[in-house]
């Protein structure tokens, strides 16, 4: 897998930093986040992709290889993580959102000495977040520990965003603050309805949540609801191949760390979801 993806993936960087050019480094940020991808991609720590006979399997590579300790405190640094976040657009794709959007958290593992990973009533943990629609990346995505609420995780999320069409979610999602947010960037939320769920009472009610029990209650939703599935598909095919998003490796400790690792890995199954399509297209 490594074979087929690793190319894709440098060529999109270099694609994307051709014109970026960083005084008083020797280092440039490509460099920087080569590293980070050829380490995530082979489920091995910066040290082992900081090695030189690591990179013989390949000749998309950077000429020199920069030590342990100048990857990790480059990592952190705003340049590299722009270049990150451009990267991720330009495997996206240009366009609007899809029509149809789904949200869901996906758990990243337990993480039980990592200040940063607040307990939840399985331990301690993160959680990966997104906003998915038919693109290889994900519209809007985030990282946090596994105990923050989803709702005002989606309510980031959808700040990101601008589009038209609908979100599905499941009943995590079923709150007025973010039935109102996902109407601001232009979309109905769908979000499954407890039995209970009424839309009554004195206090404020969206008139997006309005609606869409409305539409639960009169079966038109359900249809379009059976799509919320997707996602469910989309996080399972993350993980499933060499070099997916597994989880989270014993030396991946802390928000940052992990952040990078969780995007390092969206980036590898973009490539992976590129490499199919492209193979399929000959064929049509």
């Amino acid at each position: 897998m490594e074979r087929e993806l690793w190319p894709i993936l440098y060529r999109a960087l270099r694609q994307v930093s051709a014109t970026d050019h960083h005084k008083g480094v020797h280092y440039q940020p490509w460099v920087i986040v080569a590293v980070l991808l050829w380490a995530a991609i082979h489920d091995r720590p910066r040290s082992w992709a900081c090695a030189q006979q690591h990179w013989d399997t390949t000749d998309c590579r950077p000429q020199d290889i920069p030590s342990p300790s100048t990857v990790s405190r480059r990592a952190r640094r705003a340049e590299v993580t722009d270049l990150l976040d451009r990267l991720g657009a330009y495997l996206r794709g240009d366009g609007p959102p899809a029509w149809t959007l789904v949200v869901d958290g996906k758990p990243l593992g337990k993480c039980s000495k990592d200040p940063d990973a607040c307990p939840n009533q399985h331990g301690k943990g993160y959680k990966l977040h997104a906003l998915w629609g038919d693109r290889p990346m994900p519209e809007a995505w985030e990282v946090t520990a596994a105990n923050e609420y989803e709702g005002a995780v989606a309510v980031r999320l959808l700040a990101q965003i601008r589009g038209k069409g609908f979100l599905l979610g499941d009943g995590s999602y079923e709150a007025n603050g973010v039935y109102d947010a996902a109407g601001g960037s232009g979309y109905q939320l769908l979000a499954h309805p407890g039995t209970e769920a009424t839309g009554g009472g004195h206090g404020y009610q969206s008139e997006y949540r309005l609606l869409s029990l409305h539409w639960f209650g009169t079966g038109l939703a359900q249809d379009l609801y059976r799509y919320r599935s997707s996602i469910e598909r989309r996080f399972g095919n993350l993980g499933a191949f060499g070099g997916g998003l597994g989880p989270l490796p014993n030396w991946v400790r802390r928000l940052g760390r992990v952040t990078r690792w969780g995007q390092c890995k969206l980036l590898i199954n973009a490539a992976r979801i590129i490499h199919k399509r492209l193979r399929i297209q000959p064929m049509q």
